[in-house]
């Protein structure tokens, strides 16, 4: 297990695997398994988990409304307790259809719409637009998270998202930032998924086994952690 240090991520309570527990700055993790295994929910969890902590958050959706999803990472970090607050929140919507706009809501959270899920160009620039209004306001720790590469490979081709992986996860090492990428496994054949595989650090996979949700870790050791229960 790598050995915790002050600058180190603790993705743990979220994911619900130890080796996760301190994690150096930059990596970035695929999440991958089949549909309606809870990938997307995990992103959302370790993101709040995040913003709990005082962490920045930003999020690339290609479903729903970004503004949207950080209200209810806002509100699954508060927990109970007072608001969080909503400048450590960003997003970069790919599902808006209406060309580059920005949202600014009065709590702070910010969000960036693109044309769809393959305008690569303008995601790149929404999501610059997050680091620099992040750090901005002082934030020098976040957590990013995309949900989902399967919609942009249906609109691009492996090898092009696999360019953006490489992209982002190269952007994240260089702010020292740790990220979570969700990939629906079933939807692609195998020489796709290892493609992918190749831009990440390590790789959650999930599954489905015997009616319970599982998963383990792989790349963060010399093998894959044990299959154990999806965090409730």
């Amino acid at each position: 297990m790598p050995e915790r240090t002050d600058r180190s991520y603790d993705l743990s309570a979220a994911l619900g695997v130890e080796e996760t527990a301190a994690l150096p700055p930059g990596t970035s993790i695929l999440l991958s398994g089949p549909a309606m295994t809870g990938k997307d929910a995990l992103v959302s969890e370790l993101l709040a988990d995040g913003v709990g902590h005082g962490e920045g958050c930003l999020l690339v959706t290609t479903a729903g409304d970004g503004g949207d999803a950080l209200g209810r990472i806002g509100d699954r970090a508060a927990s109970g307790s007072s608001a969080v607050d909503g400048s450590l929140l960003c997003a970069v919507d790919c599902l808006a259809g209406s060309g580059r706009t920005e949202r600014e809501f009065d709590d702070g959270r910010f969000v960036y719409s693109v044309a769809g899920p393959s305008a690569f160009t303008g995601m790149g620039i929404g999501i610059t637009r997050c680091f620099d209004r992040l750090a901005g306001g002082g934030v020098t720790r976040a957590r990013f998270g995309l949900t989902s590469l399967s919609t942009m490979i249906e609109y691009a081709d492996k090898q092009t998202v696999f360019k953006l992986c490489h992209v982002l996860t190269q952007r994240l090492a260089s702010e020292g930032f740790v990220g979570a990428f969700t990939l629906n496994a079933s939807a692609h054949d195998t020489q796709t998924v290892q493609v992918i595989r190749q831009a990440f650090d390590a790789n959650l996979e999930l599954r489905e086994h015997e009616g319970r949700r599982q998963l383990r870790l792989r790349g963060m050791g010399s093998s894959p952690t044990d299959w154990q229960p999806l965090p409730e």
